[in-house]
Formats: structure tokens, sequence, C-alpha cells
């Protein structure tokens, strides 16, 4: 099991990579670059593969409608290169209140355009011919129709490191996992619980594995949640820090029957409680929002309490399938005890 941490998107972000730092010396295997509509993610990856010589530098995620399928290509090679081969570019297709709100980009065919930009990404860094693709979304060259008509196949012009980078994709519903299960190389899952993973999304995974590439090897898995070991009300306090996060997933990203984040707490068995968050969230009633998400839901999700209920939380998520344990420490000694659990592993 590799051990994996979100770099934070806000703040002060050189101080962020600085303690990236120090963590890929504790023993630390990736760092994932978040972007949403604040710093892009590929500049914070360029400047963390200058500073770091180990650690795999991820991105979670490049939204799939902000980019062409061969400038995200570009962008892969690039960051592969600076990094000696330690990129990983995780996908998504976001949603449409930052796509069509901040990019104005019309929020169409997901499913589609997430399968179209992995093949797209794969032909560019094979380099084997010029580009070409036809496909539901994308047709390279541009037909002439639709331009110039002077469009013509070209190659990457550098040879990329690798020739074929990672590529994980961020999905919840049904289709989108199995989708992922079936093409990416890797898989990000927001809000996992381990023990609920093979009911929500079990038949989705398997229906996808079945009709998966043998050479695209085991669908990797980064999922996991805050961890610190502490207890008795302090472990209550500690967990109390994540339900202002897990509110604003299910309560605020999206509006009413357009939140994945909803639809999987839903999924998960808490469709009362995913309603009462919403409403109280979109009313403006945060605290409350965040006071009504279920206990069980927050202790499932996080990795908190005594070290050795922390260390069953851990082989839950192993055992369900997690490849790469995503964790984000709650401590004044995230180095400490990051040497801690790589210890555990």
């Amino acid at each position: 099991m590799h051990l994996s941490m979100p770099m934070g998107y806000s703040g002060d972000i050189k101080q962020s990579v600085d303690q990236v730092v120090e963590l890929e010396k504790a023993g630390l295997d990736t760092v994932w670059v978040a972007e949403a509509y604040g710093y892009d993610s590929p500049t914070l990856m360029g400047y963390l593969a200058a500073r770091t010589e180990r650690v795999t530098i991820g991105a979670a995620i490049i939204p799939l409608y902000t980019r062409t399928p061969s400038l995200i290509a570009q962008t892969a090679a690039g960051l592969d290169y600076l990094s000696d081969g330690r990129a990983i570019i995780g996908l998504g297709a976001s949603g449409p209140q930052v796509i069509e709100g901040w990019h104005g980009v019309p929020y169409t065919k997901p499913l589609a355009r997430t399968r179209e930009i992995i093949e797209i990404c794969r032909s560019v860094w094979a380099r084997e011919t010029p580009l070409t693709h036809e496909g539901k979304v994308y047709t390279l060259p541009l037909p002439a129709e639709q331009g110039t008509g002077l469009g013509k196949p070209l190659k990457i012009i550098n040879h990329p490191v690798r020739p074929s980078i990672p590529l994980y994709v961020a999905a919840l519903g049904e289709k989108n996992v199995e989708l992922t299960a079936e093409v990416a190389d890797g898989w990000l899952p927001h809000l996992f619980i381990p023990e609920k993973a093979a009911s929500v999304w079990g038949a989705s995974l398997a229906a996808g594995r079945a009709k998966r590439d043998p050479g695209l090897g085991e669908l990797q898995i980064a999922a996991g949640g805050m961890i610190a070991i502490g207890e008795g009300p302090e472990t209550k306090k500690l967990l109390d820090f994540a339900r202002p996060t897990i509110a604003l997933y299910v309560g605020g990203m999206g509006a009413k029957g357009k939140n994945f984040y909803n639809s999987l707490a839903q999924r998960y068995g808490y469709e009362e409680a995913a309603a009462t968050i919403q409403d109280l969230y979109l009313a403006g009633k945060k605290d409350e929002a965040a006071a009504a998400v279920p206990d069980e839901m927050v202790e499932l999700i996080n990795l908190v309490g005594p070290e050795s209920y922390v260390r069953e939380r851990i082989e839950a998520f192993r055992e369900a399938g997690v490849t790469h344990l995503n964790l984000i420490p709650a401590t004044d000694d995230p180095v400490a005890l990051v040497e801690k659990v790589r210890s555990w592993l």
C-alpha cells in the first residue's frame, strides 16, 4: 500500500511545498495537487518536481472541460519529463457550477469525453503515428466544414519519457466508475467508506474490470481521509474538524438534484441526513449542516482514534482494495505521523 496525501490549493502554497519536501523524506509516496478555480495544478506540479526527488506528483484533478485532449497530453508529458517519470494525471468531470460558471463551457457528455481524452492522450504519448481521432466529442484533425480545412495530423515534437503516463479518474456514479475500471490506470473516489464500497460500487467495478485490457494491469485505488491519533473526548473533537468539509461536499457542491456527493451519501444509506444537510447548507446554515452529518459517516470516512483503532481503519481500506492510502494528517507534526504510518504499512 502506497502512502499519499493531498496538497492544499489555498493558503500559502510555497509553505505547503516546503512541507511536501519534508514529508518526502518521511516516506510519503505520492502528493496530489488539486485544481478548482484557484491556481492551476500543472504550475504547482512543475514547482514540486523541481523541489523533490522521489515523491510521485499527481494531479487530482485536471477538469476534463478546461483543456483540449492534446494539451492535457502535452502537459502530462512535460510534467513527466521535469519529474523524471514521476507524474500521474488525475482527470475528472468536475461539475456544472464550475465548468459552466467559471469556464463558460457546456457540461455535456462527461462519459464519452472521459473515454476519448484517455484514448487521445495515450495515442499522443505512444507517438506511433500522427494524431487522428474520430469520436462523439472530438474529431482530430477538425473537419473542414468546422474550420479552415487546413488542419493536419501531427505528432508531439518531444519524445515523452514514458510511452504511457498513469491516468486516474475521479468518479462516483455507477457508469463513471464502470468506465474508470475499464480504461483508467487508477480510480480517485471521494468520501470513501471502505465498509460500504462493495455494495455501492462493487457491480460497477466488476463490470468495468470484465472489459479491461489486461495490459493495463490492476486498477489502482487512491482513497482515505483525515488521520489523527487520540482518545476519548479528544477523538470527538478531532472528528468534528471533518464535519464542515463533508457538509460542504454533501450540501454545497452542486444544486438540488445535481450534487454527486449528495447522491453518494444517499447510496451509503444516509438519505434523510443527506437531504437535511443540503437544505441547511443551501440556506446558508453551514454550521447546522455540519452538525447534521451522521456520526457514523464521519467516523467511517476518516481514520481517527487510538493507535490500535487507526491501524484497524487502515486495514479496512486495504481490504476494500485501496492501493494508495490518501491521508490528511490532523496534527501539529505531520512528518512524525507520516513516519509512524509508513512503519505500519
